[in-house]
């Protein structure tokens, strides 16, 4: 039974008129023997990429056997920086369907940019993969929607790149909020601070000969190249990517979502802009505070400084908690338990999150990369929870994509909590979705 598929299996046993009460109750079945390792492609080949590639090779029963890039440049740099990650040379491909196609390959890393995340996702599952995207993991709320259908529908292992949630120290916190350690939470604030600078007015020129654009741009609508998009400044315009409140702050969001124990909000508003530098390209906000009204009053704040590396409590990012006895404060190397005072009571240190693969003491975020993709492995192999799954892990996308949306318009938006819908504006339920290029439509 160990190397039945387990969609083989749910298929038998419905023929077979054993009904869904059994198979809510069947044992996970692994289609992989006990040494056997998932291969998995990685796709998109900038810099997330490397600590991708080194993450898969220090956990255990996996390996990158293909990558894929539509830029040789881009191809050639990461073959050159992560040969320390690779026993043996991975296939490269340019084209990313060829490996979708592929029977060999089990799983796939999607880190390539935004636009592409959930139409790669949604493509990968109905092929019959396993998909670790990075986050965000959709371009628009829509796209939400269908990852998560997807993966109910495909019933593939879909993981989110949401690294903390994988982090010793951030789960004991949670784990003392839970229990009562600082009373009843009721806000949590998120900051992310950097010294971006800007990326000027783009001119058009020849599209580079090592760069397939058209496959770049896939689902999105056409546009012409020029010399300031890629391969990274697509972060901040609104046809490829989805600004810092995603790029950033879709960390630690999550983080003070899950400290709160909350799920969509009631009410979303945002105030920033593009205020440090206004001559430039960049189409979203150098500088945004969002605001998350939930049931029972709880609320979460996100506060982004693209421009300004400003450092609130001396972290350039992180997470606190406030409650009715204490506050913690969370990041990604550990976490502190003050009282009502702001006096530190403890301190928790991230000293080795690495995993039974791994013998080196990684810290920091490669060491969360580590065992967020050890715990993915899992998931496959052995039925293990999910630290990230897709259907809540895009919660937290969801909300970053309220705050967009809120501060685009300028407007209050006012949300059901039960389905995440914006409810009385027109004009902010139009920003649900986006179009698509001809032949590049995303189905489930």
């Amino acid at each position: 039974m160990a190397t039945i598929d387990r969609r083989q299996f749910i298929q038998t046993t419905s023929k077979a008129g054993l009904g869904s009460a059994l198979l809510m109750h069947a044992p996970f079945l692994s289609s992989f023997s006990k040494n056997e390792m998932v291969n998995i492609a990685l796709i998109g080949l900038g810099g997330r990429s490397h600590g991708i590639a080194q993450a898969v090779a220090l956990c255990d029963h996996i390996q990158a056997t293909h990558i894929c890039d539509v830029d040789e440049k881009q191809t050639a740099k990461f073959i050159a920086n992560t040969k320390a990650s690779f026993s043996k040379a991975p296939i490269v491909e340019k084209d990313f369907r060829k490996l979708l196609e592929n029977p060999d390959i089990d799983a796939i890393a999607i880190t390539t940019p935004e636009h592409w995340h959930a139409p790669m996702a949604i493509m990968a599952m109905q092929a019959g993969k396993h998909v670790y995207v990075e986050k965000p993991c959709s371009h628009n709320l829509h796209e939400n929607e269908m990852l998560v259908e997807a993966q109910r529908k495909y019933d593939k292992v879909c993981q989110m790149g949401n690294q903390q949630r994988s982090s010793v120290t951030s789960n004991k916190a949670i784990k003392e909020i839970r229990n009562g350690k600082i009373g009843d939470v009721y806000f949590g604030k998120a900051w992310y601070a950097n010294t971006r600078g800007p990326i000027g007015r783009g001119k058009q020129i020849p599209v580079p000969k090592t760069l397939d654009w058209d496959l770049w741009q896939g689902p999105a609508p056409r546009e012409n190249y020029r010399d300031n998009v890629h391969p990274y400044n697509w972060h901040w315009f609104k046809n490829w990517g989805t600004g810092e409140i995603h790029n950033n702050g879709t960390h630690e969001i999550d983080i003070c979502r899950w400290a709160l124990n909350v799920q969509m909000p009631n009410r979303v508003v945002s105030t920033g802009g593009r205020l440090h530098y206004k001559n430039d390209d960049w189409e979203f906000y150098d500088t945004q505070i969002a605001s998350y009204e939930f049931d029972d009053g709880k609320t979460i704040i996100w506060e982004g400084k693209s421009c300004n590396g400003e450092k609130p409590y001396n972290r350039g990012r992180g997470a606190i908690v406030y409650g009715t006895k204490g506050t913690i404060l969370l990041d990604r190397s550990g976490y502190v338990l003050m009282d009502l005072d702001g006096n530190k009571l403890e301190s928790h240190s991230e000293s080795n999150p690495g995993t039974s693969a791994s013998t080196k003491d990684l810290t920091g975020f490669d060491g969360l990369t580590v065992r967020h993709m050890q715990n993915f492995v899992n998931a496959i192999r052995e039925g293990e929870k999910l630290k990230a799954p897709i259907n809540d892990a895009s919660i937290s996308t969801h909300l970053c994509h309220l705050g967009n949306i809120a501060q685009e318009l300028e407007v209050s938006l006012k949300v059901d909590p039960a389905t995440g819908k914006i409810l009385d504006n027109k004009m902010a339920m139009s920003k649900w979705g986006r179009s698509y290029e001809k032949g590049w439509e995303v189905t489930i």
